[in-house]
């Protein structure tokens, strides 16, 4: 006879159980803590928790025995290879022959003192179970599990019950019974709570992948850009995390932390989906809609046309020349075609370097500019209106002149507004607590240390450890990408001499950097997402700003 203390002290563990089971937030740790909790309670030797699936299947979720020493599923990593349990034959008809079938199709209890000697439940593959094992599978508890809804969503099986002066099996008591059933309910609102979160955390998820595609779908330059620099990311603030030395020994993260910076590695360039195509993809200077170099190409076309044209009319009038004699009139048109080749050959050579120019570069000489507007003024050509026009436009002018890169500064000023469109969507979401910070960490990308970045400006001081290194990851995914439309992505020697500069003049975080390089994230990053040639030999004793 259980006395009324030793029932209190039960409840007490109930108690607790559930406030445990409140705080649990892997779903694999949850189950199995229902179950060691459920044989806790019930002094049950072993015990199976079912999960129904599909609506029509209960699927073996954990199984644990203390006499055999089985542990199958959850946290231990060893499979449950057992087929699952169907709530209906294959006629369609219920199957109540099961125990856990029938708990879950009737949503009852059901105990059972003997299963050897237990009418109406097969119990087949039990006996040939201990026939294997040389066990003795005798009382049974089998409760259902309901949610808030009061829907099944599992159930829970306990196995012979130990009597605690004999510890001989006995059957589950009717306070077994009760406390089960209790724990079943507690256990059932946490696994659904934990069910839900986990579907809405893959709803924002999925949500975030579409914002992503949507950018993808516009420019493919981008596309890998938003899906790279959070897998950076977070090898960086791994390795700063795992780290014992440096100014940033004492960085941190948990798993909620790594969540919330993935979802902002995930978002940080979703304002991009504003950004105009025809800047985003800008492959050359020239190009808006299409690449005007073909409108250039056109008017030298003209312009040879033009020379040819006044040539032959000069070869006409040295012919008419009355006072030509034959040896005059052969040097007067020797002379005609040598000046019509001369300026063929220098159209076609401004062309080619026109041509040179529209592609983008590190840096555009001053005199290169300057031959550019020497062109642009020097040639003279008839518009479609019939006015005598120069040889570019003011915009043309503009765009060829470009020192570094395609974009002008408006349209620099385009591109970097994206930053300004994620704060403003990103701050605008009710972000639950634990991911309060997403929009901090994801806008501060492309802020500098010492205080010359945008939007904002921010010093190192302002910014988080996580919004710094996004910052990095964010540079060094950009310098060694290899689908922009612009540029050939750089070796790791070239991007980490950039970022080494870059670490010098204030622009990234030092000690991140350091981090970056001798922990070797760069290697590693290198080895999942670069080509083969990018991927050199690199003196780190090279690099500038690194100590050694």
């Amino acid at each position: 006879m259980e006395t009324v203390e030793h029932l209190f002290r039960r409840l007490e563990q109930l108690n607790e159980i559930g406030a445990a089971l409140s705080q649990e937030t892997n779903l694999d740790a949850l189950l199995e803590k229902i179950l060691v909790a459920a044989q806790t309670i019930t002094r049950a030797d072993g015990g199976t928790l079912y999960l129904l699936e599909g609506g029509d299947r209960l699927r073996f979720a954990i199984i644990r025995n203390s006499t055999l020493g089985i542990a199958m599923g959850g946290a231990t990593g060893t499979e449950i290879s057992f087929y699952p349990i169907h709530l209906t034959n294959r006629d369609g008809q219920p199957n109540n022959s099961m125990v856990a079938a029938y708990a879950a199709l009737h949503a009852e209890t059901v105990n059972i003192a003997d299963a050897y000697s237990e009418d109406g439940f097969d119990f087949s593959g039990t006996r040939n179970f201990d026939q294997k094992t040389g066990y003795r599978s005798q009382s049974f508890l089998t409760v259902p599990m309901k949610d808030h809804q009061g829907e099944i969503i599992g159930v829970l099986q306990l196995i012979n019950c130990k009597d605690e002066a004999s510890a001989g099996i006995m059957p589950f008591s009717f306070s077994d019974q009760r406390l089960a059933e209790s724990l079943a309910s507690q256990a059932a609102i946490a696994i659904t709570n934990r069910q839900l979160i986990m579907q809405l955390e893959e709803l924002f998820e999925s949500f975030i992948g579409m914002i992503n595609s949507a950018i993808d779908e516009k420019s493919p330059y981008t596309g890998g850009h938003c899906q790279r620099v959070p897998e950076l990311t977070m090898m960086l603030a791994e390795a700063v995390s795992g780290s014992d030395q440096g100014a940033l020994a004492g960085f941190h993260m948990d798993d909620r932390d790594r969540y919330e910076l993935k979802m902002a590695g995930l978002l940080h360039d979703c304002g991009k989906i504003t950004t105009p195509v025809h800047v985003v993809d800008k492959a050359t200077k020239l190009e808006t809609i299409y690449d005007r170099m073909h409108l250039v190409d056109t008017r030298f076309e003209v312009l040879k046309r033009d020379v040819e044209i006044e040539a032959l009319r000069n070869r006409e009038a040295a012919a008419r020349s009355a006072d030509t004699n034959e040896i005059t009139y052969r040097e007067r048109v020797h002379r005609i075609d040598q000046d019509l080749q001369a300026e063929l050959r220098q159209l076609d050579e401004d062309r080619a370097f026109l041509r040179r120019c529209n592609v983008g570069g590190e840096y555009m000489p001053e005199d290169d500019r300057e031959r550019v507007r020497r062109i642009a003024r020097g040639y003279k050509w008839i518009d479609v209106s019939g006015s005598t026009a120069d040889f570019l436009t003011e915009d043309e002018l503009l765009n060829l002149t470009i020192p570094r890169g395609t974009l002008t500064d408006d349209e620099r000023g385009i591109i970097n507004h994206h930053i300004v469109a994620t704060i403003k969507m990103l701050e605008a979401l009710p972000w639950p607590k634990h991911l309060k910070n997403v929009p901090e960490y994801a806008g501060g990308h492309h802020e500098r240390m010492d205080g010359k970045g945008y939007p904002r400006g921010l010093v190192r001081e302002q910014m988080s450890v996580q919004a710094r290194v996004m910052g990095i990851a964010d540079i060094f995914e950009a310098l060694t990408a290899r689908d922009r439309p612009y540029k050939k992505g750089k070796t790791l020697t070239d991007a980490l001499t950039i970022l080494g500069k870059f670490k010098q003049n204030g622009h990234i975080d030092p000690d991140l950097f350091d981090v970056f390089v001798r922990e070797k994230v760069y290697l590693r990053y290198a080895k999942q997402f670069l080509d083969p040639e990018q991927i050199d030999e690199v003196d780190e004793s090279r690099i500038p700003g690194y100590p050694t």
